[in-house]
């Protein structure tokens, strides 16, 4: 079973929640949309955009891991006890700190300029602002020191699926 921790943000942030209200709390209510929803142009603005970035990036996390942990830890106990493990996709595993609670962490690695061109055409953001985003981020070399299992991503999407199969076939055998 699968859990996508930008998945669980978006819905926890799609309509009025307490994660909602600690946000526009933090950083107004200019994030919002007319029908309460998170506008994330307008949060990515607030946070990213002036003096200060770090504290307010730090400040973003600090509310948004809550809820997330504590939606997927709902969605991991309301499970079926007939699944052989969980995997759980968190961009930001070890910032959150959710790696404590996990058994095995992989992490998906990419050269620089590959990761650019693919937040480039998902996020539409300029490349100053993909690469900010990347420096803001874990180094390679310090996920490879945190990591259990690394995967380098510099191939298709296939590639990339066979990989995460391999070693969470590797991952559930170890465990039993």
């Amino acid at each position: 079973f699968g859990i996508d921790t930008d998945l669980v943000y978006r819905e926890i942030t799609s309509s009025p929640s307490e994660c909602l209200k600690a946000l526009s709390e933090e950083f107004g209510t200019d994030i919002l949309t007319p029908s309460g929803a998170l506008d994330r142009r307008r949060l990515a603005e607030a946070v990213f955009m002036s003096e200060g970035a770090e504290e307010r990036r730090l400040k973003l996390n600090e509310i948004t891991h809550k809820y997330i942990l504590d939606e997927v830890r709902k969605i991991i106990s309301s499970l079926d006890a007939g699944y052989r493990g969980v995997i759980v996709d968190a961009p930001l595993l070890f910032e959150s700190g959710f790696d404590r609670e996990c058994d095995a962490t992989v992490s998906v690695i990419a050269d620089i300029e590959l990761r650019i061109k693919r937040i480039l055409l998902r996020d539409g953001v300029s490349e100053k602002e993909a690469r900010r985003r990347i420096a803001s981020q874990k180094s390679d070399e310090e996920l490879k020191s945190l990591s259990d299992y690394i995967i380098v991503n510099n191939g298709n999407g296939d590639e990339l699926r066979a990989s995460v199969l391999r070693i969470a076939e590797e991952i559930l055998n170890r465990e039993g």
